[in-house]
């Protein structure tokens, strides 16, 4: 009975990883005869997966979709993304299945082997919404299960930062945080060495073996996560999560024109051919530069920095469109 289990667990797992499958293919794979494998598939229709069989010259079989949803099989590297990924929309109220995604993870630890239990629990991530503007950048599984043990563990974490040396002292930090930002994975972390505040690209940490002691977690600057991330990317170098520079301009577009290009600024509507654009960036150079790629007549509302702003972008292309190129210290 034992071996009959086992095989038709066996059998579900290889129909869930491709779409047809002949059946002398799974005969082989399995190490079993084709008429046992007609019998194992009548077994698992029996107890509700919908599996069609597939008409050419060995005949073969095909897991489709079914009315209800039967239990899963997951190997423990599927297990370990599919709770990545409920915990990232379980922390992010704005997408409305936070409720749910937090039930589907309750559910999935309690039928996981104590074995991947315990890597599960480990496992914390945080979302911080943000419309993802580049593509993802791939990072070791392993790492991030080692990286998110050690938040949880509250346990000093070793690693090497990037292109550093590996004869060289590890960094250490009290981890605090693994989160996502616009495609990439950061961990949010206390540098005893530095005795700051530090973001870590995740992609970029080797971990070192074994971990520091245990620790007593600092609180985080402002309490909430996704305004201390919003400010450190912002380079607002506070809690509010602001543009360290904000300021309004009106342009000779219609808002729904420069509402498709905006993706953090306020758009309002002055005219059908006009509208008013309120947006941040980290420098004033850098906002003007930012209004101006909208290539409209612009009026600056304010503040004052900003028209600077401008007039010192007016002088470094006019430097540049009559070939003088880099300025002189004395210019």
């Amino acid at each position: 009975m034992q071996k009959t289990s086992a095989r038709l667990l066996a059998l579900l797992s290889l129909l869930q990883t491709r779409r047809d499958w002949p059946g002398t293919v799974l005969a082989d794979r399995l190490d079993i005869s084709l008429r046992t494998v007609r019998r194992d598939v009548d077994r698992l229709r029996e107890l509700g997966y919908p599996i069609a069989a597939v008409k050419g010259p060995d005949g073969g079989y095909r897991l489709s979709a079914g009315s209800e949803l039967p239990p899963l099989l997951f190997d423990d590297e599927q297990a370990v993304a599919l709770t990545i990924a409920l915990q990232i929309v379980a922390t992010n109220p704005g997408s409305g299945l936070a409720e749910p995604a937090e039930r589907a993870l309750n559910t999935i630890r309690q039928i996981m082997p104590s074995r991947l239990r315990h890597r599960i629990d480990a496992l914390r991530v945080t979302a911080v919404e943000r419309p993802v503007t580049r593509p993802a950048t791939p990072v070791d599984g392993d790492v991030l299960l080692t990286i998110s043990a050690a938040v949880h563990a509250r346990e000093v974490l070793r690693f090497d930062y990037g292109a550093e040396v590996t004869d060289e002292p590890p960094r250490r930090v009290e981890p605090h945080h693994v989160i996502t930002w616009d495609g990439r994975w950061y961990l949010i972390a206390w540098d005893l060495d530095r005795d700051d505040w530090r973001t870590f690209r995740a992609d970029r940490i080797t971990p070192r073996s074994p971990n520091g002691p245990r620790f007593t977690p600092r609180a985080l600057p402002g309490g909430d996560v996704a305004a201390f991330v919003t400010s450190t990317f912002r380079g607002s170098g506070d809690a509010s999560g602001n543009w360290p520079c904000q300021g309004t301009v009106i342009l000779d577009l219609p808002a729904a024109t420069v509402a498709r290009y905006t993706r953090e600024g306020l758009v309002e509507e002055i005219s059908p051919c006009r509208c008013r654009l309120t947006l941040g960036s980290w420098s004033w150079p850098s906002l003007a530069a930012a209004i101006a790629r909208y290539d409209a007549d612009i009026e600056v509302v304010g503040p004052d920095e900003l028209t600077d702003a401008f007039e010192h972008l007016a002088r470094r292309f006019t430097r540049t469109a009559t070939g003088h190129g880099i300025a002189s210290p004395t210019s």
